[in-house]
């Protein structure tokens, strides 16, 4: 019990406050394109000439000095250095539970931001995320505790506070992206459950509410002509963001920053100018149509696949194996497809739902578009059609059609929170026995998400049977020539690809067992 309550000592240690300073603040006029404003612990921090490129993880332990947060990975990949946001949605305070570590501090700009050190009460009671891991047991080294007790804070906000309970499946879920090399997962779940049962802990939400009203992008002056000036440029409207696009064709684009992030903490690349697409409130939409969606740039990965498995309930399990939540919290679906990585798990998805991409740009005060379909996009390895003064603005989903058998399937050493070796999305009208229509997209096997053209040919307007399925598995392994990397050989994919297809022909037959969602340890015993 002594190391526990070192933990818990640990976990409500107050942060240093000389940055802090109380709601007053200062005028439009005098705040700089290099200030940073955001709410910690119920007060205002205002930081000026912070560069572009610094990370929120950076600010909060050497400015702030927040040092319960903890940098494990520098690449989102363990949430040692999970923060919670708090932002203002449609008049409400949404939590989000993000890592820092590839977080940029300009992107919280005008949001509240709770760190490990700021949930217990004024009095020094533990917030129940941390009581919660001391009477359960869930730390050892303590030192990803901090990030594990941040996603289970936004948990208890998210779910305990509404009345929600928390299963062990979905603590499971919304702990994905956080790793423990400890004491294994059972005493962490187990606190994550325990929240619910010890007594209430509330965020004065009104309060934070009105302290955000006046950190709104509107009060600071955002949308003002930055034309070649240089800094962090957050537009609050399509339009400004085109502007500012036309004017500044230079300028790095982020939309979530989960990839550029690690462009900063693994290649320690520095961009004096950064136009950020999340801002924009256009973007933010997802728009329904008789025939499709249209997902906005700046919607969030989780807000995205929430969408499509509106329309399409089979994609649950697939949308939660996306990294984890934290990183679906912060990067874009629009961030995911102009990123263009070849191991992406959005653009096979899409590529076989038919998707295609809306690009917009402005010159001379006049708007124009251009649409590719998703596998046209691509020209090479992280490579596209985007010209210096466009942005991706929209990405458009066909909704379900009549007869669609659709599946996609990752492959990586991880189950959770692990990037593909190969991603393949299946996607056949099948009517009376017969392939009406076959879409498919892929990745892992070539520079780009891919098409897999040939094999489509193999399927469509033939019969469904077992023939049929032979005859295109041996078209599709070989329509490509993947390479041998870290993830996996060149003949494993290959001979994946096709064992692949042959688990769709079982599952379209109605055979389930196989797939490894199903399972579970009762079925088992």
């Amino acid at each position: 019990m002594v190391f526990s309550m070192q933990v818990a000592r640990l976990l409500s240690y107050p942060a240093r406050m000389s940055s802090m300073s109380s709601m007053s603040l200062p005028p439009v006029s005098s705040v700089s394109v290099h200030s940073v404003r955001f709410l910690k612990a119920g007060h205002m921090v205002s930081l000026r000439n912070v560069p572009p490129s610094r990370t929120l993880l950076e600010v909060l332990r050497e400015e702030l000095g927040s040092t319960a947060t903890k940098e494990g990975c520098g690449e989102g990949d363990c949430g040692a250095c999970t923060v919670v946001l708090g932002e203002k949605v449609d008049g409400k305070l949404i939590f989000k539970a993000v890592n820092s570590c590839i977080r940029l501090a300009h992107s919280v700009d005008g949001m509240a931001v709770w760190t490990a050190e700021d949930i217990a009460s004024v009095d020094g009671q533990l917030h129940p995320a941390q009581e919660a891991m001391v009477q359960c047991h869930g730390s050892q080294c303590g030192f990803c505790t901090p990030g594990f007790v941040m996603s289970m804070f936004a948990m208890y906000q998210n779910h305990v506070c509404k009345g929600q309970t928390i299963t062990r499946e979905l603590a499971q879920t919304e702990l994905s992206g956080n790793l423990c090399r400890c004491t294994g997962y059972r005493p962490i779940l187990d606190a994550a459950q325990q929240m619910a049962a010890l007594p209430k802990a509330l965020v004065d939400e009104r309060s934070v509410l009105q302290k955000l009203e006046l950190l709104a992008p509107e009060s600071i002056g955002l949308e003002a002509d930055l034309a070649g000036k240089i800094g962090y440029q957050s537009p609050v409207s399509l339009s400004a963001l085109l502007q500012m696009r036309s004017q500044n064709p230079g300028a790095q684009i982020v939309a979530g920053t989960t990839d550029v992030g690690l462009w900063v903490t693994k290649q320690h690349l520095q961009f004096d100018q950064i136009i950020d697409v999340t801002r924009a409130a256009e973007l933010r939409r997802i728009e329904d149509y008789p025939h499709h969606i249209a997902i906005g740039a700046a919607v969030t990965l989780n807000d995205a696949y929430v969408a499509l498995v509106k329309g399409r309930p089979q994609l649950q399990g697939f949308a939660a194996r996306f990294a984890g939540l934290s990183v679906r919290n912060s990067g874009t679906l629009g961030g995911n497809v102009a990123g263009g990585s070849p191991i992406g798990d959005s653009m096979p998805l899409l590529i076989a739902l038919g998707a295609s991409v809306v690009l917009m740009s402005q010159k001379n005060g006049k708007t124009s578009s251009r649409e590719f379909a998703l596998e046209d996009f691509y020209t090479g390895y992280k490579q596209n059609q985007l010209a210096a003064d466009e942005v991706l603005a929209w990405i458009k989903v066909p909704k379900p059609t009549p007869h669609e058998f659709l599946r996609i399937y990752k492959i990586s050493k991880r189950f959770d929170d692990d990037i593909s070796a190969v991603c393949l999305g299946l996607n056949l009208q099948i009517d009376n026995g017969h392939v009406v229509k076959a879409s498919i997209g892929i990745g892992g096997v070539a520079a780009t998400p891919v098409r897999a053209i040939k094999t489509e040919a193999a399927c469509a307007r033939k019969s469904w049977s077992k023939a049929t399925v032979n005859y295109a598995m041996t078209v599709l392994r070989g329509e490509f020539s993947p390479i041998s990397d870290m993830r996996a050989s060149s003949a494993y994919r290959t001979q994946v690809l096709g064992n692949l297809l042959e688990r769709f022909w079982h599952e379209s037959q109605g055979l389930q067992h196989i797939n490894l969602q199903s399972f579970t340890l009762e079925a088992a015993v």
